[in-house]
């Protein structure tokens, strides 16, 4: 059993270490901020309304949070890479369908989104569970950007600033859903195409492996 950098030892580090507990965390999160937010109005005098935003605000923080202290201390496990995507989809998620069920997000918006979201995560652990696709610039600018969107639809600036908000809002969840898109059309063909990498790798290799035992057999 080896050790890295930082002294921490791989094979005995704890699924209930720092990054994930704080992972946890943020998952819960999610319904507090999303009852929250149903149960307040769109004006600029709702305290309640702008504890849900502070509430996702402070929830989306924690990816970078949880994310840092796993690489920096050498913490990352196979519990946290299945949880942390989760929790920023059940945040996010959350957002949207609330967002929608108030009627200040079209359906249209979120479903697309949603089923971008859940088809890569789909992707992820059941087609290619075998392999580590790292975060592409534009997976990173789509994180971001739907950050921005949500976050700007759920504070009520639109009574403050009036219709020059409403477009804001409009031309942020437009950019969200083309990129949203884009990322994810890019992911699936880079999937593939890792897959056949990997196929081609094996493939020969098995077929070696298998001589030995047949010219055993025919003895």
């Amino acid at each position: 059993m080896g050790t890295d950098g930082s002294g921490v030892d791989r094979a005995r580090v704890s699924n209930w270490n720092a990054p994930n507990i704080i992972t946890v965390a943020r998952m819960f999160f999610a319904p507090a901020f999303i009852w929250l937010l149903l149960i307040s109005t769109d004006q600029a005098s709702d305290v309640t309304r702008w504890v849900a935003a502070g509430l996702f605000v402070v929830g989306m923080a924690t990816d970078g949070i949880d994310g840092f202290i796993a690489r920096r201390y050498n913490l990352v496990t196979d519990l946290g890479k299945i949880l942390d995507p989760i929790a920023d989809k059940v945040l996010t998620g959350g957002a949207l369908i609330a967002l929608s069920i108030l009627g200040e997000l079209p359906w249209w918006v979120t479903v697309v989104i949603l089923i971008r979201e859940v088809g890569v995560t789909v992707f992820r652990m059941v087609v290619i569970s075998d392999q580590v696709i790292p975060a592409s610039r534009g997976g990173k600018i789509k994180t971001v950007m739907q950050f921005l969107a949500i976050t700007a639809a759920l504070m009520p600036l639109s009574a403050l600033w009036g219709q020059p908000m409403d477009i804001v809002n409009t031309v942020l969840m437009t950019l969200v859903v083309i990129i949203t898109l884009a990322t994810g059309v890019d992911y699936l063909v880079d999937g593939v195409r890792q897959q056949r990498k990997l196929t081609a790798a094996t493939g020969p290799a098995k077929k070696a492996s298998t001589r030995p035992a047949q010219r055993r057999g025919g003895k």
